[in-house]
């Protein structure tokens, strides 16, 4: 076992992936010499060469469309886009193409690539590095999209991931990046894509998040004293609806956090379908808390558009006092 930061783990990942598998390349802005934006692909460059992490010009739809046709031609390509306001010009690539291959050639081809973005806000970025575009992405069939919130187990996803045989966005929280540490075995193991975490059990109420939130929903549990199950859903599609669906079911009651804006972020989704399947379980109406229907604003006022823990508390004590 290893003490490492979420940093640490996604690059222990790689390195092993990369020593296993020689039709596994990394490729983006910035990944090489310099070892990413966040260091993340630090060393990288060094072990394997410039053959196989390949700095490349500032052109995410090139970077995109470049990796569907390594991936199409037998390769394990992983792009990173630098920062998640930068998926914009890679859209048309990713939701057009690479979502679409396998359905296109009737499963001929498929396209076996693992998109690594760093996501969200919290550490004073400028405009469009830090925004949470999950939902945009988790509504388009044929994409998986995978947010961890923990060391331990972004590396067993972007294992999984790199190793799937269909494209996945893989979202990194920048926020918790170095925030703590926790142990990670260095030995090679998978998540499940599609399987959330129980966080903590509980019987009076359901939390559901996933990415940096997760853990200021701890926070907001932890000061509040009732018996809260948390669930960190890991991977937002495809949506392990039956873990949600059961402590629901239990609780009676369910909050939704996450980052991205309240008009259609993927916690409306959540609750549509905790009524769809739990209707008749339910105590009290769904809660949300999510970032402001607007433009994620510049650093001074940053941390007031994020859910705090505050926020959750009080939507905890609204929801159980219903």
């Amino acid at each position: 076992m290893a003490n490492l930061t979420l940093v640490q783990a996604i690059n222990l990942a790689l390195i092993q992936e990369m020593e296993e598998d020689d039709r596994i390349i990394v490729l983006g802005e910035d990944v090489g010499a310099n070892g990413g934006v966040f260091r993340v692909t630090e060393g990288l460059h060094q072990r394997f060469g410039a053959d196989r992490v390949v700095d490349t010009p500032l052109a995410e739809s090139g970077i995109i469309g470049t990796s569907i046709g390594l991936a199409m031609a037998g390769m394990r390509p992983i792009p990173e886009i630098q920062f998640e306001g930068f998926l914009g010009p890679a859209y048309d690539q990713i939701c057009t193409h690479a979502a679409r291959m396998r359905s296109r050639t009737r499963g001929a081809l498929t396209v076996p690539l693992t998109i690594r973005v760093p996501v969200g806000g919290g550490i004073h970025a400028p405009e469009l590095h830090s925004d949470s575009p999950e939902a945009i992405y988790a509504h388009q069939p044929g994409l998986k999209v995978v947010m961890p919130s923990s060391p331990y187990d972004a590396k067993g996803l972007l294992i999984s991931a790199i190793r799937d045989p269909d494209p996945v966005i893989f979202f990194e929280p920048k926020r918790i990046y170095r925030a703590f540490r926790e142990e990670v075995p260095e030995d090679e193991y998978t998540i499940p894509i599609g399987s959330a975490r129980v966080v903590s059990e509980g019987d009076d109420v359901t939390v559901v998040s996933w990415g940096a939130p997760v853990i200021q929903c701890m926070q907001a549990i932890e000061k509040l004293g009732a018996s809260v199950e948390l669930i960190d859903l890991r991977t937002i599609y495809p949506l392990d609806m039956d873990t949600i669906a059961a402590s629901v079911q239990k609780t009676g009651r369910a909050v939704v956090v996450h980052e991205a804006p309240k008009t259609s972020g993927y916690g409306a989704e959540i609750a549509a379908r905790i009524m769809e399947e739990c209707f008749l379980y339910l105590e009290a109406p769904v809660q949300r808390v999510t970032g402001f229907d607007t433009v994620m604003p510049y650093y001074k006022l940053e941390l007031e558009y994020l859910p705090d823990a505050d926020r959750v508390g009080k939507a905890l004590a609204e929801v159980l006092s219903y």
